[in-house]
């Protein structure tokens, strides 16, 4: 138990990095495409995975080649371009708040798929309450719903993508270390990602690279948010289950508020704040209550 302890606190940590990194991705949103920044963020992370594990196995088949595949196309090409384009049809407050079903809708496709990961009353329980918190800090006071059939279905979509990323990372836990299995899911993201470059019209130019501080935020994105926080996630997933290691992704709009306020000067309203108390109310429940009564 104390061991699942320490992945649960992993997650958090790594849930944190993720909250700021949209603090990051608007600021290079000014100068980058969003195509641009996901394939120069995915390079950086492959290859100081690679440096960091130089070392490849030797696979079993077809079948775990097509896993991976799929893993790298749901967890990164499909999630970050359905998510990117979702803006530009829909509203941010939109986006984000169809985003965060994500944990809902990883416990659905769980249920269906796997056999080991129960859903139980209180999950529902939290994931609603943690729910409502998400909208009140996504919306901050403002409860503008203007709803964009494209936009949203985009969005929906992202969740989904990233529920059955989840589960697959669930599948393939169990074939090789978390560093090899994390490189080799960039590896396939970046292939899938390379057509979209040209269909979006983006041209890979290295000179971007001289600006300070485009590449400082790219090696934040892709080194401690990508390569290293998807090593320890994919970890938390294979040790405590998709359906809980999900749960902490209610805390990401949170933590982008904070991180926005503090690095942005954007306004908080108590309302947000509340929310805030809610998400984190919503996890607890979600994750701890059911230890508590059986205790």
């Amino acid at each position: 138990m104390k061991k699942k302890g320490v992945y649960y606190l992993i997650a958090i940590i790594v849930v944190f990095i993720w909250g700021i990194t949209f603090i990051s991705t608007k600021m290079l949103l000014n100068e980058l495409k969003p195509a641009e920044i996901m394939f120069y963020r995915y390079i950086i992370a492959y290859i100081s995975l690679i440096l960091v594990y130089p070392k490849f196995h030797k696979s079993s088949g077809i079948r775990e080649e097509i896993l991976f595949l799929l893993t790298g196309i749901f967890g990164g090409t499909l999630y970050f371009l359905s998510e990117n384009y979702a803006l530009k049809f829909s509203l941010a407050s939109n986006v984000g708040l169809l985003v965060a079903s994500a944990p809902l809708l990883t416990a659905m496709v769980a249920h269906i798929f796997m056999k080991d990961e129960k859903v139980e009353k209180n999950w529902y329980i939290g994931a609603l309450v943690a729910l409502v918190g998400v909208a009140l800090v996504v919306f901050n006071g403002q409860f503008v719903l203007k709803l964009s059939p494209i936009g949203d279905f985009l969005a929906i979509f992202a969740a989904f993508s990233w529920a059955i990323y989840s589960i697959l990372i669930k599948k393939i836990g169990h074939l090789y270390n978390s560093i090899y299995i994390t490189r080799k899911v960039f590896f396939y993201s970046i292939i899938t990602m390379i057509p979209t470059l040209f269909f979006t019209g983006c041209k890979v130019d290295m000179t971007v690279l001289l600006d300070l501080k485009i590449i400082l935020n790219l090696l934040f994105l892709g080194i401690l948010a990508s390569s290293i926080c998807f090593v320890l996630w994919n970890k938390v997933i294979m040790v405590i289950g998709a359906v809980k290691s999900n749960n902490f992704i209610y805390l990401i709009p949170f933590v982008t508020m904070i991180a926005s306020a503090i690095m942005l000067n954007e306004n908080i309203k108590i309302i947000a704040i509340l929310g805030g108390v809610l998400i984190i109310l919503g996890v607890y429940i979600s994750e701890y209550r059911k230890k508590v009564n059986k205790e």
